[in-house]
C-alpha cells in the first residue's frame, strides 16, 4: 500500500479548497434559481403573461446548460480558482447592475437570466477544483462534499420575496430592483 493510499480523506487533500468549492457551488446555485421565487413580483411589475414568465424562469437554466461548456473549458485553461473568480465576478456584476439600474423591460430581464445562467454552470468549475486535490480513492467523497447543491435552490424561495417587498412593495408596479 502506497503512502497516498494509507492517508485518510482529510489528510490526503486540501480541506480549504474543498470548503471553498462547496460554498461557491452552493451559493451559485442559490443565485441560479433567483428568478423563480421572484417570478410573481417580477411578472406583476413588468406585466408579463404566462408564456413570458415561463421564458423568464427558463432562461437561466438554458443559459447554464450552454455556459457549462464555457466554464469547463475556462477551468481547464486558466485553472479552477481563476475561473471561479471570473464566473462569480460576472454574476456579482450582473446582479449589481440589475439592482443599480433596475430591470426596465423583458429584454433586460432575459439578459439577467443569462448572467444567472453563469451561476448555474458553476459545477463545471467547482467539482474539478475540489476533486483535483484528492487521490483517486477519495475523489468520490470530495465531489460528494463539494457538490451537494441540491438543497441550495430551496433557500432563495424563502428569502428574496420578503426582501423584495420593502424595495418595490408586494403590489408595486415599479421596475423591480433587487
Amino acid at each position: 500500500m502506497s503512502q497516498a493510499q494509507s492517508k485518510s480523506f482529510l489528510q490526503s487533500g486540501h480541506t480549504p479548497t474543498l470548503l471553498a468549492a462547496f460554498l461557491y457551488f452552493d451559493l451559485s446555485f442559490m443565485c441560479w434559481v433567483l428568478l423563480g421565487p421572484l417570478g410573481i413580483q417580477i411578472a406583476k411589475a413588468l406585466h408579463l403573461d404566462p408564456a413570458h414568465k415561463g421564458l423568464m424562469v427558463a432562461t437561466p437554466v438554458l443559459a447554464g446548460a450552454i455556459l457549462r461548456l464555457f466554464n469547463g473549458a475556462m477551468a481547464d485553461r486558466i485553472g479552477g480558482k481563476k475561473a471561479g473568480i471570473v464566473a462569480q465576478s460576472i454574476v456579482i456584476l450582473g446582479l449589481a447592475a440589475a439592482w443599480f439600474f433596475g430591470i426596465p423591460g423583458f429584454s433586460a430581464l432575459l439578459g439577467l437570466g443569462v448572467v444567472l445562467g453563469m451561476a448555474g454552470a458553476s459545477f463545471a468549475i467547482a467539482l474539478p477544483l475540489a476533486s483535483r486535490w484528492y487521490p483517486v480513492e477519495h475523489k468520490g467523497k470530495a465531489m460528494g462534499i463539494a457538490g451537494p447543491a441540491i438543497p441550495a435552490p430551496c433557500w432563495p424561495r424563502f428569502s428574496p420575496p420578503p426582501l423584495a417587498w420593502p424595495l418595490a412593495g408586494p403590489t408595486s408596479s415599479a421596475s423591480p430592483r433587487f
